[in-house]
Protein backbone atom coordinates (compact mmCIF):
# COMPACT_ATOMS: atom_id res chain seq x y z
CA UNK A 1 0.00 0.00 0.00
CA UNK A 2 1.08 3.74 -0.67
CA UNK A 3 0.95 6.93 1.11
CA UNK A 4 -2.06 8.69 0.11
CA UNK A 5 -3.59 11.82 1.68
CA UNK A 6 -6.45 10.85 4.02
CA UNK A 7 -9.75 12.42 3.06
CA UNK A 8 -11.56 9.98 5.06
CA UNK A 9 -14.56 11.44 7.41
CA UNK A 10 -16.08 10.10 10.93
CA UNK A 11 -19.76 10.54 11.31
CA UNK A 12 -21.34 11.53 14.70
CA UNK A 13 -24.18 11.46 16.65
CA UNK A 14 -25.74 13.95 15.52
CA UNK A 15 -25.07 12.47 11.91
CA UNK A 16 -22.44 15.26 11.33
CA UNK A 17 -19.61 14.24 9.54
CA UNK A 18 -15.71 15.44 10.88
CA UNK A 19 -12.45 14.89 9.16
CA UNK A 20 -10.67 11.91 10.44
CA UNK A 21 -7.43 14.02 10.36
CA UNK A 22 -7.05 17.68 11.90
CA UNK A 23 -4.16 20.11 12.07
CA UNK A 24 -3.56 20.40 16.49
CA UNK A 25 -1.92 23.82 17.16
CA UNK A 26 -1.38 23.37 20.54
CA UNK A 27 1.86 24.91 21.48
CA UNK A 28 2.31 26.69 18.32
CA UNK A 29 3.99 30.18 19.35
CA UNK A 30 3.16 33.84 18.32
CA UNK A 31 3.41 33.77 14.39
CA UNK A 32 3.51 30.03 13.80
CA UNK A 33 0.43 29.19 13.92
CA UNK A 34 -1.29 31.73 11.26
CA UNK A 35 0.92 30.16 8.49
CA UNK A 36 0.46 26.57 10.26
CA UNK A 37 -3.25 26.87 9.64
CA UNK A 38 -2.71 28.59 6.09
CA UNK A 39 -0.23 25.66 4.77
CA UNK A 40 -2.79 22.70 5.90
CA UNK A 41 -6.00 24.25 3.90
CA UNK A 42 -4.02 25.22 1.16
CA UNK A 43 -2.44 21.63 1.19
CA UNK A 44 -5.76 19.56 1.58
CA UNK A 45 -6.53 19.57 5.47
CA UNK A 46 -9.90 20.57 6.10
CA UNK A 47 -10.26 20.36 9.92
CA UNK A 48 -8.41 22.58 12.27
CA UNK A 49 -8.23 22.30 16.00
CA UNK A 50 -7.88 25.25 18.46
CA UNK A 51 -8.67 26.41 21.84
CA UNK A 52 -8.96 29.39 24.04
CA UNK A 53 -6.27 28.27 26.36
CA UNK A 54 -4.04 28.19 23.47
CA UNK A 55 -3.98 32.02 22.85
CA UNK A 56 -4.05 31.35 19.04
CA UNK A 57 -7.41 31.79 18.08
CA UNK A 58 -6.71 34.92 16.39
CA UNK A 59 -3.90 34.08 14.46
CA UNK A 60 -6.02 30.62 13.43
CA UNK A 61 -8.58 32.93 12.11
CA UNK A 62 -5.71 35.02 10.29
CA UNK A 63 -4.61 31.75 8.64
CA UNK A 64 -8.28 30.57 7.72
CA UNK A 65 -8.66 33.93 5.63
CA UNK A 66 -5.26 34.25 4.23
CA UNK A 67 -5.49 30.79 3.17
CA UNK A 68 -8.11 31.73 0.83
CA UNK A 69 -10.19 28.08 1.25
CA UNK A 70 -13.73 29.23 1.73
CA UNK A 71 -14.97 28.66 5.67
CA UNK A 72 -17.91 26.22 5.00
CA UNK A 73 -15.66 23.80 3.72
CA UNK A 74 -13.41 23.97 7.32
CA UNK A 75 -14.30 22.19 10.16
CA UNK A 76 -13.02 24.36 12.95
CA UNK A 77 -13.41 22.73 16.63
CA UNK A 78 -11.99 25.17 19.43
CA UNK A 79 -12.53 24.68 23.01
CA UNK A 80 -13.71 26.87 26.53
CA UNK A 81 -11.14 27.13 28.68
CA UNK A 82 -10.76 26.13 32.42
CA UNK A 83 -10.41 30.05 33.63
CA UNK A 84 -14.55 30.45 31.46
CA UNK A 85 -16.31 28.22 33.42
CA UNK A 86 -18.93 30.97 35.21
CA UNK A 87 -19.07 32.98 31.77
CA UNK A 88 -19.83 30.38 28.96
CA UNK A 89 -21.63 32.47 26.41
CA UNK A 90 -19.16 35.27 26.62
CA UNK A 91 -16.38 33.17 26.33
CA UNK A 92 -17.91 31.54 23.50
CA UNK A 93 -18.75 34.78 21.64
CA UNK A 94 -15.38 36.41 22.30
CA UNK A 95 -13.59 32.92 20.44
CA UNK A 96 -15.59 33.81 18.02
CA UNK A 97 -14.75 37.38 17.21
CA UNK A 98 -11.11 35.93 17.44
CA UNK A 99 -11.49 33.73 15.01
CA UNK A 100 -13.63 36.39 13.13
CA UNK A 101 -15.86 33.71 11.92
CA UNK A 102 -20.07 33.80 12.20
CA UNK A 103 -19.52 29.91 13.62
CA UNK A 104 -17.69 26.64 14.66
CA UNK A 105 -18.47 23.43 14.04
CA UNK A 106 -17.67 21.77 17.70
CA UNK A 107 -17.23 23.66 20.47
CA UNK A 108 -15.32 21.58 23.34
CA UNK A 109 -15.05 21.57 27.22
CA UNK A 110 -11.53 21.50 27.41
CA UNK A 111 -11.14 19.85 31.11
CA UNK A 112 -13.73 18.67 33.91
CA UNK A 113 -12.24 21.93 36.09
CA UNK A 114 -12.60 25.36 36.49
CA UNK A 115 -8.93 27.07 37.54
CA UNK A 116 -8.39 30.59 39.54
CA UNK A 117 -6.67 33.02 36.23
CA UNK A 118 -4.52 34.01 38.86
CA UNK A 119 -3.73 31.41 41.27
CA UNK A 120 -4.13 28.74 38.77
CA UNK A 121 -6.04 27.17 41.42
CA UNK A 122 -8.72 24.56 40.68
CA UNK A 123 -12.11 26.19 42.12
CA UNK A 124 -15.54 24.79 43.06
CA UNK A 125 -17.81 23.95 39.56
CA UNK A 126 -19.79 21.55 38.76
CA UNK A 127 -18.93 20.36 34.83
CA UNK A 128 -22.34 18.77 34.42
CA UNK A 129 -23.96 22.50 34.80
CA UNK A 130 -21.51 24.02 32.08
CA UNK A 131 -22.14 21.25 29.98
CA UNK A 132 -25.87 22.44 30.27
CA UNK A 133 -24.83 26.06 29.41
CA UNK A 134 -22.96 24.75 26.61
CA UNK A 135 -25.99 23.24 24.98
CA UNK A 136 -27.53 26.47 25.04
CA UNK A 137 -25.39 27.60 22.45
CA UNK A 138 -26.55 25.05 20.59
CA UNK A 139 -30.05 26.75 19.59
CA UNK A 140 -27.78 30.06 18.37
CA UNK A 141 -26.94 28.31 15.33
CA UNK A 142 -23.04 29.10 16.06
CA UNK A 143 -22.32 25.91 17.10
CA UNK A 144 -23.36 23.04 15.27
CA UNK A 145 -21.51 20.12 17.81
CA UNK A 146 -20.58 19.74 21.37
CA UNK A 147 -18.48 17.49 23.40
CA UNK A 148 -15.82 17.30 25.99
CA UNK A 149 -12.22 16.51 26.58
CA UNK A 150 -10.12 15.42 28.90
CA UNK A 151 -12.94 13.25 30.54
CA UNK A 152 -12.06 10.15 32.43
CA UNK A 153 -14.92 7.01 32.42
CA UNK A 154 -16.14 8.10 35.55
CA UNK A 155 -17.05 11.80 34.56
CA UNK A 156 -18.54 10.72 31.38
CA UNK A 157 -20.85 8.96 33.18
CA UNK A 158 -22.00 11.38 35.56
CA UNK A 159 -22.80 13.53 32.48
CA UNK A 160 -24.75 11.29 30.56
CA UNK A 161 -26.23 9.97 33.77
CA UNK A 162 -27.45 13.72 34.34
CA UNK A 163 -31.63 13.60 32.54
CA UNK A 164 -31.02 17.48 32.00
CA UNK A 165 -27.91 16.65 29.69
CA UNK A 166 -30.44 15.84 26.65
CA UNK A 167 -27.33 16.17 23.97
CA UNK A 168 -24.97 13.74 24.00
CA UNK A 169 -21.19 14.89 23.82
CA UNK A 170 -20.27 14.34 20.26
CA UNK A 171 -16.72 13.40 20.76
CA UNK A 172 -14.23 13.34 23.80
CA UNK A 173 -10.74 14.47 23.26
CA UNK A 174 -7.88 12.71 24.93
CA UNK A 175 -4.27 11.60 24.83
CA UNK A 176 -3.98 9.03 22.65
CA UNK A 177 -0.87 7.54 21.08
CA UNK A 178 1.11 4.04 21.22
CA UNK A 179 2.30 4.26 24.88
CA UNK A 180 -1.07 5.62 26.39
CA UNK A 181 -3.69 3.56 24.18
CA UNK A 182 -6.58 4.01 26.37
CA UNK A 183 -8.31 0.42 24.27
CA UNK A 184 -10.72 -0.35 26.88
CA UNK A 185 -11.96 3.59 27.19
CA UNK A 186 -11.97 3.90 23.48
CA UNK A 187 -14.53 1.01 23.25
CA UNK A 188 -16.89 2.27 25.92
CA UNK A 189 -16.94 5.39 24.31
CA UNK A 190 -17.68 3.52 20.78
CA UNK A 191 -20.33 1.88 22.74
CA UNK A 192 -22.01 4.84 23.77
CA UNK A 193 -22.22 6.24 20.46
CA UNK A 194 -19.52 8.92 21.29
CA UNK A 195 -16.70 9.29 18.75
CA UNK A 196 -12.86 10.03 19.70
CA UNK A 197 -10.49 12.47 19.63
CA UNK A 198 -6.64 11.70 19.48
CA UNK A 199 -4.26 14.59 20.63
CA UNK A 200 -0.58 14.32 21.22
CA UNK A 201 -0.63 11.35 18.17
CA UNK A 202 3.02 11.31 17.88
CA UNK A 203 3.78 11.58 21.10
CA UNK A 204 6.73 14.48 22.82
CA UNK A 205 9.63 14.05 24.66
CA UNK A 206 8.29 12.48 27.18
CA UNK A 207 6.91 9.87 25.02
CA UNK A 208 9.35 10.36 22.22
CA UNK A 209 7.87 8.19 19.41
CA UNK A 210 9.27 9.74 16.24
CA UNK A 211 12.35 8.28 17.31
CA UNK A 212 11.13 5.07 18.43
CA UNK A 213 13.34 1.74 16.68
CA UNK A 214 9.37 0.20 16.57
CA UNK A 215 7.90 3.07 14.95
CA UNK A 216 10.80 3.05 12.67
CA UNK A 217 11.51 -0.12 11.67
CA UNK A 218 7.47 -0.24 10.61
CA UNK A 219 7.83 3.10 8.69
CA UNK A 220 10.54 1.69 6.70
CA UNK A 221 8.86 -0.71 5.18
CA UNK A 222 5.98 1.36 3.72
CA UNK A 223 8.55 4.33 2.65
CA UNK A 224 6.89 6.36 4.84
CA UNK A 225 8.40 8.60 7.80
CA UNK A 226 7.05 8.06 12.10
CA UNK A 227 5.09 10.27 11.67
CA UNK A 228 2.85 9.00 8.91
CA UNK A 229 2.95 5.56 10.50
CA UNK A 230 1.34 7.27 13.91
CA UNK A 231 -1.06 8.86 12.36
CA UNK A 232 -2.11 5.88 10.08
CA UNK A 233 -2.30 3.68 12.97
CA UNK A 234 -4.72 6.55 14.77
CA UNK A 235 -6.88 6.74 11.85
CA UNK A 236 -6.94 2.60 11.44
CA UNK A 237 -8.23 2.48 15.31
CA UNK A 238 -10.80 4.64 13.98
CA UNK A 239 -10.08 7.88 15.91
CA UNK A 240 -10.25 11.34 15.15
CA UNK A 241 -6.44 12.52 14.90
CA UNK A 242 -4.64 15.66 15.61
CA UNK A 243 -1.21 16.04 14.43
CA UNK A 244 0.55 19.13 15.21
CA UNK A 245 3.56 20.35 13.74
CA UNK A 246 4.73 24.02 12.20
CA UNK A 247 7.04 22.42 9.94
CA UNK A 248 5.71 23.01 6.38
CA UNK A 249 6.87 19.32 4.78
CA UNK A 250 5.98 18.24 8.31
CA UNK A 251 2.50 19.70 7.87
CA UNK A 252 2.09 18.57 4.43
CA UNK A 253 3.27 14.68 5.02
CA UNK A 254 1.18 14.20 8.27
CA UNK A 255 -1.89 13.75 6.07
CA UNK A 256 -0.59 11.61 4.08
CA UNK A 257 -1.13 7.68 5.33
CA UNK A 258 -1.09 4.13 4.87
CA UNK A 259 -3.13 0.89 5.56
CA UNK A 260 -0.73 -1.20 7.87
CA UNK A 261 -0.91 -4.65 7.66
CA UNK A 262 -2.05 -6.85 10.65
CA UNK A 263 0.57 -7.42 11.53
CA UNK A 264 2.13 -4.08 11.75
CA UNK A 265 -0.89 -2.67 13.38
CA UNK A 266 -0.21 -5.36 16.26
CA UNK A 267 3.22 -4.22 16.85
CA UNK A 268 2.37 -0.91 17.27
CA UNK A 269 -0.65 -1.75 19.32
CA UNK A 270 1.33 -3.83 21.52
CA UNK A 271 4.27 -1.16 22.19
CA UNK A 272 3.10 -0.01 25.39
CA UNK A 273 3.24 -3.52 26.97
CA UNK A 274 6.92 -3.64 25.98
CA UNK A 275 8.24 0.19 26.61
CA UNK A 276 5.47 0.98 29.57
CA UNK A 277 2.39 4.07 29.76
CA UNK A 278 3.40 7.51 29.21
CA UNK A 279 1.36 10.26 29.92
CA UNK A 280 2.54 13.46 27.96
CA UNK A 281 -0.05 15.91 29.56
CA UNK A 282 -1.51 16.09 33.08
CA UNK A 283 -1.55 19.70 34.68
CA UNK A 284 -1.33 20.05 38.15
CA UNK A 285 -5.03 20.86 39.24
CA UNK A 286 -6.16 18.00 36.81
CA UNK A 287 -6.71 14.39 38.56
CA UNK A 288 -7.44 11.74 35.98
CA UNK A 289 -8.37 9.45 39.16
CA UNK A 290 -11.24 11.44 40.38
Amino acid sequence: MSLTVDTNTVTLNNKTTIPAVALGTWQASTGEAKEAVKVALQNHYRHIDTAALYKNEAEVGEGIIESGIPREEIYLTTKLAVTDFFNVQEAFEESLKKLKVDYVDLYLMHWPYAVNQETQERIPCDFVDVYKEMQKLLKTGKVKSIGVSNFTKKKMERLLADPEVTVKPVVNQIELHPLLPQDEFIAWLKENDIQVEAYCPLGSSQANLIDNETIKTVAEKYHADPGQILVSWAVQRGTIVLPKSVTEHRIISNLKTVVLSDEDFETINNLHKKEGIKRVVNPKWNDFDD
